[in-house]
């Protein structure tokens, strides 16, 4: 009997494909793998971030965090409720702004790079300016026009200052959400809309039962990016209230830069890092398998 021919390495083809993918993996894997995994591995040591000594200390830190660590959970209480409430609000936004400018206005490519441009200024930027804005211009407003809305202490107060970090990712973070909106709305057979509206459908006939499930990959694209955005909020939290008044907008990722770089616990702050990366991505994870089954079904 012959015997099964080999099959002949197809160098040139893996070649090919190195050199497309070689220099790619090779960053993903020295600037995301590797970090993640020394991070995984500090976490169960005591290091402080400075010394060469690294004394293992087990999961130590992971108990630490769970029984004698309040501050960390109230700041993972803080970021949930700002996580829920700014996925909300900017792809509500994001979403009524898409409607809006998919319409036939002359003024739309003018409007659709107004309302993009606040994503592209940095959030220490932006963060500093808004500051500038709740502090001087409200109260100046205010005095103004003696409306107590534009009096109210806006980073002075708990709530107040949640809002008003809500307020500016919204205001940031919406126009980012608009796009991918137009996008997908623009993707939507017109000649179905045209069908429903001879059928006598109504505008929002139209909107809940064919639009919103023709583009609900859009709404899994536009949800998993605003909880991950939401979640590891720094920068506009830092230059608005700093975590404070007393940490009471204290974000996570605020509360593990603290514990790594200021209070030189490094290990503490990796094995806070490795928990926030967990809850993340089951968070994550979650969502996008619920928007994903809701596309079937739709």
């Amino acid at each position: 009997m012959n015997s099964v021919p080999k099959r002949r390495v197809n160098w040139k083809r893996i070649l090919t494909y190195s050199a497309f993918v070689g220099p790619a993996l090779i960053f993903f894997l020295v600037i995301q793998i590797l970090p993640f995994i020394m991070g995984l591995y500090y976490s169960f040591t005591s290091w402080n971030g400075v010394s060469s000594v690294v004394e293992w200390v087990g999961i130590e830190n992971y108990i630490q965090i769970f029984t004698n660590d309040p501050t960390f959970f109230d700041s993972f209480l803080f970021t949930t409720k700002f996580m829920f409430a700014a996925v909300v609000i900017s792809n509500l936004i994001g979403f009524s702004l898409a409607l809006l400018l998919n319409a036939a206005l002359k003024t739309r490519n003018i409007l659709r790079t107004v309302f993009f441009i606040p994503n592209v200024i940095g959030g220490l930027l932006l963060g500093f300016i808004w500051q500038f804005i709740f502090v001087k211009g409200f109260a100046s407003v205010g005095n103004l026009t003696d409306i107590e809305f534009f009096k109210m202490p806006w980073l002075g107060d708990e709530k107040t200052a949640f809002w008003g970090i809500v307020i500016v990712f919204a205001w940031q973070i919406s126009g980012y959400m608009m796009v991918i909106y137009i996008a997908a709305l623009q993707g939507v057979d017109q000649s179905l809309i045209e069908a429903a509206r001879m059928d006598g459908a109504s505008s929002w006939t139209l909107l809940t039962k064919i639009i919103i499930p023709l583009i609900l990959p859009a709404f899994t694209i536009c949800f998993f990016l605003t909880i991950s955005m939401a979640f590891k909020i720094f920068d506009l939290n830092l230059s608005l209230t700093g975590g404070g008044p007393f940490n009471s907008t204290q974000s996570v990722a605020i509360n593990i830069y603290q514990e790594a770089f200021q209070n030189n616990r490094y290990g503490l702050g990796t094995a806070k890092s490795i928990l926030f990366f967990i809850v993340v991505a089951v968070f994550t994870t979650i969502q996008v398998m619920m928007t994903k089954k809701k596309e079937v079904e739709a």
